[in-house]
């Protein structure tokens, strides 16, 4: 299970990941469902309070030529930003869109408790989700 935790973490960041088929594998070998969430809860939440801080870091860089965003696309996404606001994080779950969200979140200052609050809800229910597929879809494949 610990390395539940580890794929879990590496998967909220910008590193590529799997960690819902990697839950329902233990799932399906039998770990307790209880703790299967919320070890995959505490390591992708981890791991994208990473990319907040990253990108509260980032913007100090944006004057260098390896910037990955030029100003431009950095204004358009601030005013999307400013036009969602911090509930853009509760899709935060969401493959290619989620990681640059949470480093958004970084890169305009969110305060790190409000952005803790919503990728933690929004990490816990997608776990949620996936663990009662698992047991819907799954339970007569496994054992």
């Amino acid at each position: 299970m610990f390395s539940l935790f580890w794929v879990a973490l590496a998967s909220a960041t910008l590193l590529p990941g799997g960690s819902e088929v990697w839950l329902a594998r233990l799932w399906c070998l039998g770990e307790p469902p209880v703790a299967l969430w919320f070890v995959a809860t505490a390591g992708n939440t981890l791991g994208s309070m990473v990319n907040v801080v990253m990108g509260r870091y980032a913007r100090q860089f944006q004057d260098r030529r390896w910037f990955p965003a030029s100003p431009a696309g950095l204004a358009r996404a601030e005013r999307w930003y400013h036009r969602f606001g911090e509930f853009s994080l509760l899709i935060s779950w969401a493959p290619v869109i989620g990681d640059p969200l949470t480093v958004l979140a970084g890169v305009f200052r969110l305060p790190w408790w409000r952005a803790l609050l919503w990728i933690l809800v929004a990490k816990g229910a997608r776990y949620a989700l996936v663990l009662a597929l698992a047991h819907y879809w799954l339970a007569p494949l496994c054992g």
